[in-house]
């Protein structure tokens, strides 16, 4: 079964789902909050059934070849990385006008379930940064920023308060710092997910937008004149299709909801720690 109900619904449709035997393939986030998905998990390893989160940016190809530099040590220690999710439709009508329709105005309400730009798309480029670099986060600090968009910050029934940039300074358990952010006021990109990893020994960079995805490298000898290169890479099978799989052979895949879980707790970590700067 796929769950593509709304996110405060994931809970509860997917829990009956298990508990009547089904396989579970259920569309991003997990939940709402990490209490809702760390039982999600458990009862789904608990149920013997396949279970998957539909984090779609593990269809691009190049990430999928980008992790496995990491794991074959092509780049050797991973020491830094920059991973951001730019979005540009609170500037933009390329995807329609946000201040007359529901499926935009709901997410920058929190009254109607949005978690803002952080659980929106949030949760995309966290699991982007850590898939490829092999490695969860170990501890993060976080600011959230909301911006001014009408009067009052309300527009008919909703209130305009969900965040509409975050920025996240995290260390990963490989010991590499780095930054996460993402934003809908990020002018000229409609939709950009860009990750760059450095290692001690090359440096990788993954962006992917809809015009298509790239991969680019500087390793080797290549390193010393900083000369980065494209790798062409070989298409990927689709989340979908891996769920597919996985249930024909009653083996478990990933994306799995342990690990959407785990990027939940990180989300659920940011909202609570969120402090405002400090001024000059």
């Amino acid at each position: 079964m796929t769950n593509v109900t709304p996110d405060r619904a994931h809970y509860s449709t997917t829990m009956k789902l298990l508990r009547a035997g089904k396989h579970v393939l259920c569309e991003k986030p997990l939940a709402v909050n990490y209490r809702e998905a760390k039982e999600m998990a458990d009862a789904a390893a608990a149920s013997g059934k396949v279970t998957m989160v539909n984090l779609t940016y593990r269809n691009v190809a190049p990430l999928q070849a980008a992790r496995k530099m990491v794991l074959d040590g092509r780049l050797g220690a991973i020491r830094h990385f920059e991973a951001s999710y730019l979005q540009s439709w609170l500037v933009s009508k390329a995807w329609g006008d946000w201040t007359k329709e529901s499926q935009w105005l709901w997410r920058l309400s929190t009254k109607h379930g949005s978690n803002g730009v952080l659980g929106d798309v949030g949760i995309h480029i966290l699991d982007f940064a850590v898939f490829a670099a092999g490695s969860d986060v170990k501890a993060a600090a976080s600011h959230l920023k909301v911006f001014d968009k009408s009067p009052g910050n309300r527009i008919g029934e909703y209130d305009l308060d969900a965040n509409d940039s975050f920025l996240m300074m995290a260390e990963l358990e490989n010991g590499a710092a780095g930054v996460i952010h993402a934003t809908r006021w990020a002018t000229g990109h409609l939709n950009e997910l860009r990750l760059r990893l450095h290692g001690d020994k090359g440096a990788l960079e993954v962006v992917h937008t809809p015009e298509g995805s790239t991969l680019r490298a500087c390793e080797g000898a290549d390193a010393d004149k900083a000369i980065w290169r494209k790798i062409e890479v070989e298409p990927v099978i689709t989340n979908f299709q891996r769920f597919a799989n996985a249930v024909r052979k009653g083996q478990p895949d990933e994306p799995g909801f342990g690990h959407a879980a785990k990027l939940q707790f990180v989300l659920d970590h940011a909202v609570k720690t969120a402090g405002a700067l400090t001024e000059l």
